[in-house]
């Protein structure tokens, strides 16, 4: 928590479950507030307010839980029997944060020029979160082979490049070939699937024409990006949420 605030400044409220740890240190915080009257006189217009969760019930932080299982799961997996010290794994998680909070949320304007969408980068530090370049490293690449810096890169491309695609499937539509054609509309920003994306890199695209097959259904999109218009099925496209589609 001190390393949070220390990064991010203060919160005013934190949602959490009911663990153990988290609901000893909100009443730790809470009787050093009570004994100290200048701090608890600071505190009575700046206190952290602390929402718990109710007991054994993780599914009402369905969102940011289903975000933390997803990281947890990737993360294990490809670090996998790897040693890392401690500045390792933290330059890995901070990497690994940058790419969660990456992730298209919304669009930013409805202009058709406009690709860039919302994340939760904007709320952090007000723009878009970024990277720096490196070579792609190959997943047939022996870990054994490679010096400490490009194991790290490996892990995070390996991460990035799992996460990324879950998270676009998790968007489109599962019902695919019977999906109404009124969810996709001409305007719309959408994420174009692309497996060679560099980590923290989203194609984003505007949907310009929709061509619909003889029961009325649209399969096919034409998309404006930033290098031309493409053709695209609606399989590989992952639209945002927007005025027109919710």
């Amino acid at each position: 928590m001190r390393r949070m605030i220390s990064r991010r400044g203060k919160p005013a409220q934190i949602f959490s479950d009911n663990g153990r740890n988290l609901v000893a240190a909100a009443r730790e915080i809470t009787e050093f507030l009570k004994t100290n009257p200048v701090i608890s006189d600071f505190a009575a217009d700046n206190q952290i307010k602390f929402s718990f969760l109710p007991a054994y019930a993780p599914h009402f932080a369905g969102l940011w839980e289903a975000g933390i299982k997803s990281a947890k799961h990737h993360i294990k997996r490809y670090i996998g029997n790897n040693k890392l010290t401690f500045e390792e794994l933290s330059t890995l998680f901070a990497q690994v944060e940058a790419i969660l909070n990456s992730r298209p949320l919304y669009p930013m304007s409805s202009s058709p020029n406009d690709m860039l969408p919302l994340s939760p980068g904007h709320f952090l530090i007000g723009r878009p979160l970024t990277s720096l370049p490196s070579p792609q490293i190959e997943d047939s690449t022996s870990t054994s082979s490679l010096d400490r810096y490009a194991r790290i890169e490996s892990i995070r491309q390996q991460f990035w490049r799992r996460w990324q695609r879950e998270y676009i499937s998790e968007l489109q539509q599962r019902t695919k070939w019977r999906t109404n054609k009124d969810k996709l509309h001409v305007g719309d920003l959408v994420i174009l699937q692309d497996d060679n994306l560099a980590p923290l890199h989203w194609r984003m695209g505007r949907v310009v024409g929709l061509f619909p097959g003889p029961d009325g259904i649209s399969r096919v999109a034409e998309i404006k990006t930033t290098r031309g218009v493409v053709r695209r099925a609606l399989t590989r496209i992952c639209p945002l949420l927007s005025e027109t589609s919710s």
